[in-house]
């Protein structure tokens, strides 16, 4: 059964009260309409639509008051047959839909069926059609601004479809900035004074006069313009901008809802012309490569930048825009006639301190929101960690992102356990949660780390000493400020036998210092066409969009250990390429872009020189290879000016047979870890220790015999046993040296209990 509402009762009581005031015989749909513009869910429902509620609410009482004839009081008013069908289509209505309450916006719809009546001539009149309320109540989609009616809607429904102009798009669809800013929302910009320099010289051009911001997501291309809004509120701008109003575009907004040919293009025109009539006025485009191919249809190559284009070359419009370097090369650039009538801003990403700097600035704002304090140690934290770990981002972006996640953690806490103070340490455990990696990590003290570094490196690295100093003096440096700020943290050639640990002491860094270990094999870059694959493509060739592999990977983790293995085996040309990282810390890729090198620590290794360390010097009582020898085959395999670069050759030594023993200890190491989860523990004996030692040890290939040592003797008998023999259910094996010490047994001492199997 449907019920009507409250609030519609009251309507229609107000209704009849309203022509019981006025000594009307009858209420009429005009009355019911007249009480409906003081209801809730029907004014909702009329501003929704277009409406203007005063001038519908006057031009009803004109017509009560002009039309309808009054009678003698004390006569309760009739309701007309309009009135009733109204009400029993509304009924209808909402019974057919399966509800069971009556509203206003039910009633309002089914007025616009009665045709012939006043009431529905005042609403088509302001350009309020039944298609609009019914989308307006089933879907919540509000009219596009007010709409000129056009005179009556027509006989069909049909004709509802057709374009109807918006009065005033440029007020539609834009949003005046430093209006914003004079209401208090926009934040404060921080530095960025040479950006904001150069946007005002452009903007004062008289032709082309129209800054683009080129950058990556998050490094405030938009927040430049806000801080320009606010500077020409606060009056910090010259003279010429002093009256200047910077107006954003919604681009979603101009597009939703054109569903015929014709209303893009007018809805931009009137834009256009607003922003042409409005003295002063700058034009704001977010994304704006949007804007090429928006709007455009099958077959034509009129959109939104062509509709653009006159304007701007001629400077009527003064337009700012903002987009990535991908989407500026990809889309942007592509449409020259577009491209030439802006001037590129690069927008690059601020540095720690910068960032710092940043965040001092904005800490009022966040402090205000959350209702907290941040400590100078948590502002700086966020800048140095989030620059650290969270590497698909750019500062400030995640700096910010990275507070405001701290002050929203201590904000969620019921009131009692709340903090309202957020250290360094909240700080850490958000880019630690961000980031995916342990808080350890995260939390690591710099200097432990560094004072730690050698032990740690010898922990895993062994018989190396020289190479561990080298590497460790140059990150020491580095981090004390001492060292060049515009090269890398440090660049080595590791020289030496294979197996002797040069591409293990890469890795061990990597994870003592907590970043990421990127490694590149050179034998894949032995032809002149693979350098591309580093850098990207040249225009023309396939792949020109993308980017290089190595640039790629610098821009997403700045700091890293970079690996080049074997290094001799790459082209000739991919030295010269690496002169300017090892020089200026920097590589430029395909589309322009520039990869910092300067917190990545260098590391290319090679076997050039391996023959000759190996090789024994003539004469008595030594025993050592001749460095000599290996210096001179470096020289030949790499140019001067390359090696002029290196920060230090390290030649790593063969392995001693002392060090071979630690090898060992090493290795069965892993080989328990890897047993434990089979329930199997394992003895190695004195004599098996050292026979795996003297069959493992050669002096040429290091300690990659060992690891197949290992596998052949040790792992292929276990698993047979483990798979199919008395260590099926764990146990403890020793593994000791048979009787001519010819080969290795392997004695189960105490195989455990197999499990009993359960009744089916």
């Amino acid at each position: 059964m449907v019920t009507v509402s409250k609030e519609l009762q009251q309507t229609l009581q107000a209704a009849v009260g309203e022509a019981r005031r006025r000594r009307h015989e009858y209420v009429t749909l005009e009355h019911l309409l007249h009480a409906m513009t003081k209801d809730k869910v029907a004014s909702e429902v009329l501003l929704a639509c277009g409406a203007d509620l005063k001038l519908l609410e006057r031009e009803l009482e004109e017509y009560l008051d002009r039309t309808l004839e009054s009678v003698a009081a004390g006569q309760d008013p009739e309701q007309t047959a309009a009135f009733q069908r109204v009400l029993q289509r509304a009924a209808w209505h909402v019974q057919g839909s399966g509800r069971t309450e009556l509203n206003a916006g039910d009633v309002l719809v089914a007025i616009t069926r009665e045709r012939g009546s006043h009431a529905v001539y005042l609403l088509e009149k302001q350009g309020v059609r039944r298609l609009d309320i019914l989308q307006y109540i089933s879907h919540g989609v509000a009219k596009d601004g007010d709409e000129s009616s056009g005179g009556a809607e027509g006989e069909g429904e049909g004709e509802e479809g057709a374009p109807r102009p918006v009065k005033d798009p440029f007020r539609t669809f834009t949003v005046n900035l430093v209006e914003r800013a004079a209401q208090g929302h926009i934040d404060p910009l921080i530095g960025r004074d040479a950006e904001i320099e150069r946007t005002i010289q452009v903007l004062c051009r008289r032709r082309k006069n129209n800054p683009v911001f080129v950058g990556e997501p998050g490094v405030g291309k938009t927040a430049i313009v806000e801080g320009l809004a606010l500077r020409i509120h606060e009056k910090k701008v010259p003279a010429v901008l002093e009256k200047a109003a910077i107006y954003s575009l919604d681009m979603g907004a101009l597009l939703a809802g054109t569903k015929f040919r014709g209303e893009f293009e007018q809805r931009l025109k009137g834009v256009i012309a607003g922003v042409k009539k409005t003295p002063h006025a700058i034009l704001f485009i977010d994304e704006i490569h949007t804007i090429v191919g928006a709007g455009a249809t099958t077959g034509s190559s009129m959109d939104a930048s062509n509709l653009l284009k006159p304007a701007l070359a001629s400077g009527e419009l003064r337009c700012i825009g903002s987009t990535t370097f991908h989407d500026y090369k990809q889309t942007f650039e592509r449409d020259h006639a577009l491209a030439r009538r802006f001037q590129k801003i690069e927008v690059h990403e601020p540095s720690v301190e910068d960032t710092v700097k940043i965040l001092r600035g904005l800490k009022k704002v966040y402090e205000e929101h959350h209702g907290v304090e941040y400590t100078p140690r948590a502002l700086r934290a966020a800048a140095e960690l989030s620059a650290k770990h969270i590497n698909d981002r750019q500062l400030p972006d995640k700096a910010i992102d990275v507070l405001d996640e701290a002050g929203a953690r201590d904000r969620m806490r019921p009131e009692a356990r709340r903090h309202r103070r957020i250290t360094g340490r909240d700080v850490e455990r958000v880019v630690a949660k961000i980031a995916k990696i342990p808080e350890r990590t995260v939390s690591a003290d710099d200097q432990a780390q560094l004072r730690s570094l050698v032990p740690e490196l010898r922990k895993v690295i062994y018989g190396q000493d020289q190479a561990i100093e080298a590497i460790a003096s140059a990150i020491k440096l580095s981090r004390s400020g001492l060292a060049s700020p515009e090269k890398p943290i440090g660049s080595f050639l590791f020289s030496g036998p294979t197996g002797v640990g040069k591409t293990e002491l890469a890795k061990q860094l990597a994870r003592i210092l907590g970043v990421e270990f990127l490694r590149f094999d050179m034998t894949e870059y032995q032809e002149k066409h693979t350098v591309s694959r580093l850098i990207g493509a040249p225009p023309g060739y396939v792949g020109f969009d993308q980017g290089g592999l190595l640039t790629d990977a610098i821009r997403k983790t700045p700091y890293a250990v970079l690996l080049l293995d074997e290094i001799e085996k790459a082209h000739p040309d991919i030295y010269n390429l690496l002169l300017q990282v090892m020089d200026h810390a920097t590589l430029t890729d395909n589309n322009g872009r520039k990869a910092d090198f300067r917190h990545v620590v260098l590391v290319m290794t090679t076997n050039a020189g391996a023959h000759e360390l190996a090789a024994r010097r003539v004469g008595f009582g030594t025993d050592q290879s001749d460095p000599g020898n290996a210096r001179n085959a470096i020289e030949r395999t790499f140019t001067p000016e390359f090696r002029n670069r290196l920060d230090a050759w390290v030649a790593f030594d063969s392995l001693a047979p002392e060090v071979i023993l630690r090898v060992v200890d090493k290795m069965v190491k892993e080989l328990e870890g890897q047993l434990a989860e089979k329930k199997v523990r394992i003895e190695l004996t004195a004599e098996g220790r050292a026979w795996l030692a003297e069959h493992g040890f050669d002096r040429k290939m290091g300690a990659r015999p060992m690891a197949r040592l290992i596998q052949n003797e040790l792992k292929k008998p276990l698993a047979e046993r483990i798979l199919f023999g008395d260590l099926a259910a764990g146990g403890t094996v020793r593994v000791d040296v048979d009787a001519e010490g010819a080969k290795l047994v392997l004695t189960v001492l105490a195989p455990a209990p197999k499990p009993v199997p359960e009744p089916a």
